[in-house]
This record gives structure tokens, sequence and C-alpha cells, in this order.
């Protein structure tokens, strides 16, 4: 359970925010919800979170049931939802239906993050509009220090690899964009066509994986949900 102290009511919707609305646990999920299922790979999704305070959630969550740990050969960890945890999915998409609806989107884009953009993309990249071979695609965001502006997706037999140092692949395409455009357009707020008929998303190398970015790119699962105005 949680750290602090409980609201101390029998009401369900009491005892269900006991376990499930402490800090970073709603993101946790998001990730364990999206198929991850390793302790580096979950930090990677929830990257301002200390790896202590995460390990603490994933036992409060094994603890309530939520979360079984799977223990396999050379140590190997993996954290699977239990069918509680499963049946947190409507929540959880649910919270973020509401999100997309009602948070103003100013506000959501002031919380830029390249790195679980990179993440976010990764996960939901759809594979059938790129070539049936080895793909790297470069994504660079110029106004970001060194250390923080290049990442790289390489696409090889139907997995997908994101790269915080260069892989030494050739770069199929290069996509150059302000973090911020990129990450409107990720989450529906803005155009891809838009953006690069602005010249502030430029697509340099093939022009059929440039061509298809639309169909590949995939784009946030909340993105289509209309906005509105509180």
């Amino acid at each position: 359970m949680p750290e602090r102290n409980g609201y101390g009511q029998f009401c369900p919707v009491s005892m269900a925010a006991e376990v499930f609305c402490s800090r970073w646990t709603p993101l946790v999920m998001r990730e364990l919800l999206c198929g991850t299922t390793r302790f580096n790979d979950l930090r990677r999704g929830v990257p301002r979170m200390s790896p202590a305070l995460l390990s603490k959630r994933l036992k409060e969550l094994e603890k309530a049931g939520i979360v079984v740990v799977e223990r396999g050969k050379g140590g190997s960890v993996e954290y699977t939802l239990t069918p509680a945890g499963l049946d947190l999915k409507g929540v959880v998409m649910g919270l973020g239906m509401w999100g997309q609806r009602w948070v103003e989107s100013q506000l959501s884009l002031r919380n830029l993050d390249p790195t679980l953009l990179m993440w976010d993309m990764r996960r939901h990249l759809v594979l059938e509009p790129l070539p049936p071979r080895k793909c790297t695609i470069q994504f660079q965001y110029p106004e970001l220090p060194g250390a923080k502006q290049n990442y790289w997706l390489v696409v090889e037999e139907s997995v997908v690899d994101l790269c915080y140092f260069d892989p030494g692949f050739e770069v199929d395409l290069l996509v150059r964009s302000p973090l911020g455009a990129m990450t409107a357009v990720w989450m529906g707020i803005l155009g891809l066509g838009s953006e690069i008929d602005s010249g502030r998303i430029e697509l340099d190398g093939d022009p059929a994986i440039a061509g298809a970015m639309q169909n590949w790119l995939g784009l946030s699962p909340f993105a289509k949900e209309q906005r509105r105005v509180a």
C-alpha cells in the first residue's frame, strides 16, 4: 500500500484510490499495460522516477495483487499483470482520454520530454508501411543540449529498438524538428502534413519512407480524442 495513511473509508472509490493514486503509480500502470515487463524498460517509460521509488511502487503493486514477479534463469526478473491489474486498463485509458479532452493543450506542451516521446513512439510504430529490411530513422531536436538532440529508431525483423547513441547504421530518414512540434503532432494537437509544409518539420532521406510517415508514425493512442474547453 502507499506510504501515506489511508482514507479510512469503506467506499470502494476510497479503497481503490489507496492502491492506485499514490504518486507515479498510474504512470507505472500505464507502462505495464503497454506491455513493458522489465525494470530497465519501465524506467525508460518513467525517466524522471528514481529507481528506488520505482522498486517500491512495484512491491506495493505486488502486495496489492496487481503485479506478479516472475524470476527466470540468470537472475532475470519480469513484472506481469494479474487479472486485477489488467482490469485497470479502462481506468488508465479513461484517465488519459479525460486529460486529452479537458486539459488545455498548452499546459500539456510545457512538459516536454524527448526520452518519453521517443519511447512512446517506439512502441506504437506501425511496421507495415516501412521497407521489409533493416530501417533506421533518426530524430533530431536541434534546440536541445547535445546529448539529448538525437535518437534513432532501428527496425529489423519486426523488432523496434530505440537508441540514444548512434548505432552506426546507415540512416534511411532524418527527421529534424523542434521537440514541441513533434510532441504536438504525436498528441494529435497539430497535423504532421501542415508542420512539414510549414518547414517546422524537415524530412531528409528515402522519399518512400518520408512519404509514408503519417502511416508509420502511428500517433499516441489518445491522439484521436476530440479536445474540449473546460
